[in-house]
């Protein structure tokens, strides 16, 4: 055999070599139809199991792990949320499981610490009991003057960008930086011009967010509440009666929409018809406006109000008890009209 043709036969295995190569680590290997795919990879994974995860996603899975081998991947699996995209070889498979892509965390509107971790488990990792458990330690809460029931306040609503395998302590660590943040110099200031701390100010943002959704309204009903609070009223605030009521029944799906005469003796730190002051902890996550509105509120005279049947959404104001007498019959009269019995 001449060098031409030992020249030529090593040609052309090389390029048959160069080929399965290419075909094995360059082209296309997977089998979803969606242009992008997250996947879930949790702490502690094996590497069987990540391919007991993607496998559904692979055409190829021999191809897979052999990348895989040659980078050292199954034994360096990382856990956490990994983009796939339509078209993938198995070399990019391979290198796109191993950058981890931050989830965009967001929370607004909840009641209580047990519903924001429900909500949390749903986009990270750290389940609702872990979540809880870490948020309410008793260590964690002496070092940082929080209580099993205010510590909800340090909770502020936003969207916030975490790893999907973020562990509960580093979650809560994060937002107790978030909230430390929040409390600017200035806002500070404001707080204690009012002789109220941080969490009282969000315990009180909590009332006025769930009394209305009018951002105009809610510098006046901080000022309702706060001329109450140094006048040594009672607040008198219906969502507080409506909090215990639910409280009391370990139910927050129901829905109550008018508070009964009754339901203004219900047993609970949280009625602020029975208790003077604030309550122990906020009733819900207040958006920032709510808390903004109780540091910067209207001064005036205002101390009733009553939702109005002439500005729906909105309230009627009053400085004396006559007025409001008259307003809040005219509320209650329309609720009767309406056939609202709860």
């Amino acid at each position: 055999m001449n060098k031409i043709t030992v020249f030529k036969a090593l040609g052309i295995i090389f390029i048959a070599v160069f080929l399965i190569i290419f075909l094995k680590f360059f082209t296309s290997n997977t089998s979803f139809e969606k242009e992008e795919v997250y996947v879930q990879i949790p702490t502690g994974t094996s590497y069987e199991d990540v391919e007991k995860i993607i496998s559904p996603l692979v055409t190829n899975m021999n191809n897979f792990l052999l990348v895989a081998k040659l980078r050292s991947y199954p034994e360096n699996v990382k856990p956490g949320r990994f983009l796939l995209k339509k078209g993938m070889s198995a070399f990019q498979l391979v290198a796109a499981m191993r950058s981890n892509v931050p989830v965009k965390l967001a929370f607004n509107n909840q009641e209580r610490l047990e519903d924001f971790c429900e909500r949390l488990s749903a986009q990270i990792e750290p389940d609702t009991s872990s979540l809880l458990a870490t948020f309410r330690d008793s260590a964690f809460l002496h070092q940082n003057d929080f209580t099993s029931d205010n510590v909800f306040a340090m909770f502020l609503p936003n969207t916030y960008e975490v790893y999907w395998n973020i562990s509960a302590e580093k979650f809560r660590n994060k937002m107790l930086e978030e909230y430390k943040r929040f409390w600017t110099k200035e806002r500070l200031l404001k707080s204690a011009a009012l002789n109220l701390t941080p969490v009282q100010v969000i315990t009180l943002a909590a009332i006025v967010h769930k009394e209305t959704v009018k951002k105009s309204e809610r510098p006046i009903v901080a000022g309702v509440y706060l001329n109450r609070l140094q006048l040594g009223m009672p607040l008198q605030a219906d969502p507080t009666v409506i909090y215990a009521l639910k409280l009391r029944d370990n139910n927050f799906d129901q829905i109550i929409k008018r508070v009964l005469y009754n339901d203004l003796f219900v047993q609970s730190p949280y009625n602020t018809y029975q208790n003077i002051g604030l309550p122990p902890g906020p009733i819900a996550m207040p958006d920032i406006d709510a808390i903004d509105a109780v540091l910067s509120p209207e001064k005036h005279q205002y101390i009733y109000f009553c939702a109005s049947v002439e500005r729906f959404g909105y309230h009627e104001f009053a400085s004396t008890i006559e007025q409001h007498n008259k307003n809040a019959k005219k509320y209650a009269d329309w609720l009767n009209a309406q056939g609202t019995k709860r």
